[in-house]
């Protein structure tokens, strides 16, 4: 893709760009005022996770190149279920549980754009507004008749459900398009957008909206996809071993999240300094050279785990990882709040719930799998490899007591230089 717009130039020296329709006229039309926008999300849970953040960026590319950007949850569709290179059926949920979704969806995509009394200031819709209470006649009528079945099938991610032995497709989730391509011809209809925006596994979706609203509404309007980020080594990314990283502080801790991009592979990162943050490209590509001529650790993922967090967690949660980060390498507590302890329960350390007033360091370390005998856990102490709540200790005889828990309710037990487990206290 070549274009002398800006913004398209940046996101596609990014990697930003999957596919996009009609690429002249979408760079004449970015560049010849201040468009509107949208992308959705689908409350398929109580959060987002770091799977969306490139949405939620690019919807703040575009804000930033002077645009208008919508943020759609979809209270409709979140009911059915996108079939889009899924293996089986979404199980669906209630609409109770979909509207509470919904409203926690709403509050995390207002964090990444900007909602001011301006041209460009954000809006945040929900689909169910329009389709809550159409008329299953009318939207056959009105709608369905502008699809073709035909059409609809050889979809490759139709395709893949029809051909995958055991499994199909409900007719729900196949009339999934309709609903996706019915609310961008009613934004374009309602709000005058012109552009969706999403992950390359809608493409299909937004052909089909760009295609209704042009029959419905004869407007003219504009697709972009963004590539689905892969990691290098084949894992899927935004998984762990604790499992999925949320954008909700209560369910992945700022101090998890941080760590989870420091531990970016040098093969990933600077693919992702380009998707996850504002920094130029320029910049991005001056800090791998710099890794390049440097000897020793590269700079590039401390800075890629601050500047997310930072998006995401804002300048609290950022300060409050490092400081969690830094104590735990040092080994030095003092500084660590009731906060910052509470992080590490919920997800930054292996946790152990003690009861009782006191227990034996050698227990502890076997129970907390520090060590794998009381033998082993003996020899750990007295080479001086334990340490509780910061301090040395050396005596194997030694009972870790609840009175000098941290808080009244947190111990940490430190072996050696990497190995850490966290005692609660009940």
């Amino acid at each position: 893709m070549t274009t002398t717009n800006e913004l398209l130039a940046d996101l596609e020296a990014r990697g930003l760009i999957n596919q996009c329709t009609a690429e002249e006229a979408l760079s004449e039309h970015l560049s010849t005022g201040t468009r509107r926008l949208y992308c959705g999300f689908d409350p398929t849970a109580d959060s987002l996770h770091i799977g969306s953040l490139v949405p939620l960026l690019m919807l703040r590319r575009f804000q930033l190149a002077g645009h208008k950007p919508y943020a759609l949850v979809g209270g409709a569709t979140g009911l059915i279920g996108d079939p889009s290179f899924k293996a089986t059926e979404r199980q669906l949920n209630t609409k109770d549980v979909v509207n509470n979704w919904v409203e926690k969806l709403k509050a995390q995509v207002s964090r990444f754009i900007d909602f001011n009394d301006g041209e460009t200031g954000a809006e945040v819709v929900n689909n169910y507004d329009w389709t809550g209470e159409l008329n299953t006649i009318d939207f056959l009528r009105d709608v369905g008749k502008h699809f073709s079945v035909n059409a609809m099938i050889k979809k490759e991610s139709v395709q893949q459900r029809i051909n995958r032995e055991g499994s199909g497709i409900s007719f729900t989730e196949f009339s999934y398009i309709l609903l996706q391509s019915f609310d961008f011809a009613e934004l374009a209809h309602r709000n005058d957008v012109t552009l969706q925006l999403g992950g390359s596994d809608q493409w299909g979706n937004i052909t089909g909206g760009i295609d209704l609203a042009r029959r419905m509404y004869a407007k003219q309007t504009y697709g972009l996809t963004m590539p689905l980020v892969t990691k290098s080594d084949g894992t899927k990314f935004g998984k762990t071993e604790t499992g999925t990283i949320w954008l909700d502080p209560t369910k992945t801790s700022p101090y998890a999240f941080y760590q989870f991009w420091i531990n970016t592979a040098d093969a990933d990162v600077y693919k992702f300094l380009r998707y996850f943050t504002f920094l130029s490209v320029e910049q991005i590509a001056q800090i791998e050279e710099d890794d390049k001529n440097a000897q020793g650790k590269p700079q590039a993922q401390g800075i890629l785990a601050r500047e997310v967090t930072q998006l995401v967690h804002g300048e609290e949660g950022l300060a409050s990882a490092q400081r969690i980060t830094d104590a735990l390498f040092s080994g030095d507590l003092s500084d660590l709040s009731q906060s910052d302890l509470e992080q590490l329960a919920l997800d930054g350390l292996p946790a152990t719930t003690i009861s009782g007033d006191s227990e034996s360091l050698v227990e502890l370390l076997k129970q907390t799998d520090l060590a794998k005998s009381n033998k082993m856990a003996r020899e750990f102490i007295g080479n001086g490899a334990v340490l509780i709540n910061g301090e040395k200790q050396t005596d194997n005889t030694a009972e870790v007591a609840r009175k000098d828990a941290l808080y009244q309710r947190y111990t940490l037990l430190k072996r050696g230089k990497k190995l850490f487990a966290l005692l609660i206290w009940e």
